[in-house]
């Protein structure tokens, strides 16, 4: 995840980061303004075209859709900033709950050996979740002092939050907690599951097909247009001015593209193993 300093304008308007559009969309760009040029030459050299030509009034065209088209971008961003703001809400809600059941059991156990086992076993949630939702291969080094042995064809998550229950429940019949403790802590236990597959909701349903197709086509067609009318009031200028719409337009679909799956290893995505981290970090000093 990109760290910057919000107060900082002068960065933001000249510097080009990795996650920066400009780099994407050069090559379209380059396509664009050539294209651009092309029109405008047939139109003012080939075809000598006068100021009564019908075709300046392509330009109601894009006055009667330029609306619509900035309503479609504007949702299409918002619901995937929503998307990432709910996997971060997520990711914060594991950070608390794992806080709040080693405080607990920090109270509820006097046995040293017990406490190790949840210091090493709680952290290792979140980490094998972060792998979960990357789809990365998780390390033998994770579970260094636990019996637990991750089988890579099932449900990761599930394999680690079962062996937390199963740790409370052979406390509960050895005696060491009550059944009052054993019901708060099936609550905790129960809340990483259901983080669990919210972020598996975000990352598993995507942006329906023919809503993220029919913007892309709607941005190519309104731009490739622009050229034919405003080269009577632009001539030649039209090209960087084309050139810029069609900048700010796709870039507004391709930042929508990386945050709407926040789980990945891009730029702006969440920070899922930096928390993860902390909890181990947090855990340890509960524990």
């Amino acid at each position: 995840m990109v760290q910057y300093n919000p107060k900082d304008w002068i960065t933001f308007i000249f510097r080009f980061h990795k996650a920066d559009t400009f780099r994407q969309l050069i090559p379209m760009m380059i396509f664009i303004g050539l294209y651009s040029a092309g029109i405008c030459y047939m139109e003012m050299e080939y075809w000598q075209l006068s100021q009564e030509s019908h075709v300046k009034n392509i330009n109601v065209m894009h006055s009667l859709l330029g609306f619509v088209i900035s309503l479609l971008l504007a949702y299409r961003t918002n619901t995937a900033y929503d998307r990432w703001w709910e996997g971060r809400r997520m990711w914060g809600s594991l950070v608390n709950n794992s806080r709040n059941l080693a405080i607990k059991l920090a109270v509820m156990l006097l046995d040293e050996h017990d406490r190790s086992f949840f210091k090493k076993a709680i952290p290792s949630y979140a980490s094998i979740l972060n792998k979960h939702l990357k789809n990365e291969e998780t390390g033998l080094s994770l579970f260094e002092g636990l019996d637990l042995k991750i089988d890579h064809e099932k449900h990761r998550p599930n394999q680690v939050a079962k062996l937390l229950f199963q740790k409370i429940n052979d406390l509960y019949k050895s005696g060491k907690i009550s059944g009052d403790q054993l019901i708060v802590l099936n609550g905790e236990i129960q809340s990483f599951t259901e983080i669990c597959g919210a972020c598996e909701r975000i990352k598993n349903t995507p942006i329906p097909y023919s809503y993220s197709a029919f913007i892309k086509k709607f941005i190519f067609f309104f731009v490739m247009t622009l050229p034919f009318g405003f080269v009577f009031t632009l001539g030649y200028y039209v090209i960087p001015v084309v050139v810029f719409i069609f900048y700010v337009l796709a870039s507004l679909e391709l930042i929508a593209e990386e945050i709407e799956d926040p789980f990945g290893n891009d730029e702006n995505d969440l920070p899922t193993k930096k928390i993860s981290e902390n909890i181990k970090k947090h855990i340890e000093e509960i524990l």
